[in-house]
């Protein structure tokens, strides 16, 4: 399930491009938190912290405790900007959740195993989709939802409805969203059209119509 991080965050008092950059040139994201029933808030994060803190959880979705003197609130990260150049954090969405009532969110999905159809028979292993979206308490985010896939052969597939859910999670998706097939390889397929397409080769006598 997901995990609860608590982080410091300060208010900022002033906004704005030169705010902003003065911000980022102390070691701060500028960032805002938002829903909840409430206004927003301007606030800022260090950067280094907030970084370390969402090393292993790529795709994930974390739930914040974020610390603003004696007040604290339940967040999650719902969008980050990131400067193409540098590629750095430049600032971060934060939305209000309550811990006792459903969101929805996307998950990762991650499949395990070598499929017999790739294993033994040459074929290709086709990851179609790679998250599928839920509905379900804060606390019962899953950190992702896992497949084997080792006994699919070529020619099946498998549906978002052939995933198992953790109590509490609903999927929200189509039952029948195929997330992975195996197919006969490329390769294969090329050779076999090939030998289909040779022509006959019919050599004729001279004056033969």
């Amino acid at each position: 399930m997901s995990d609860t991080m608590t982080i410091e965050v300060q208010p900022r008092e002033t906004t704005g491009k030169n705010a902003n950059r003065r911000s980022r040139a102390a070691g701060k994201i500028p960032a805002v938190v938002y829903g909840g029933g409430k206004e927003s808030v301007s606030i800022e994060v260090d950067r280094k912290t907030l970084l370390d803190m969402l090393k292993g959880h790529a795709g994930e979705n974390p739930i914040f405790l974020l610390k603003l003197g004696e007040k604290d609130r339940h967040a999650m990260i719902r969008h980050m900007d990131i400067n193409p150049l540098s590629r750095q954090v430049i600032h971060v969405d934060f939305q209000r959740v309550l811990m006792d009532q459903k969101i929805r969110v996307a998950v990762p999905v991650e499949l395990t195993g070598i499929p017999v159809g790739v294993k033994v028979d040459g074929g290709m292993l086709d990851f179609v989709t790679r998250e599928v979206h839920v509905e379900c308490l804060p606390g019962q985010i899953p950190k992702h939802l896992e497949f084997d896939v080792t006994e699919m052969r070529i020619g099946q597939h498998v549906e978002a409805k052939d995933l198992q859910l953790p109590e509490g999670v609903v999927l929200l998706d189509e039952a029948d969203k195929v997330l992975a097939s195996v197919s006969q390889s490329r390769t294969e397929d090329a050779e076999a059209g090939a030998d289909r397409a040779e022509p006959e080769v019919i050599i004729k006598k001279k004056g033969e119509a």
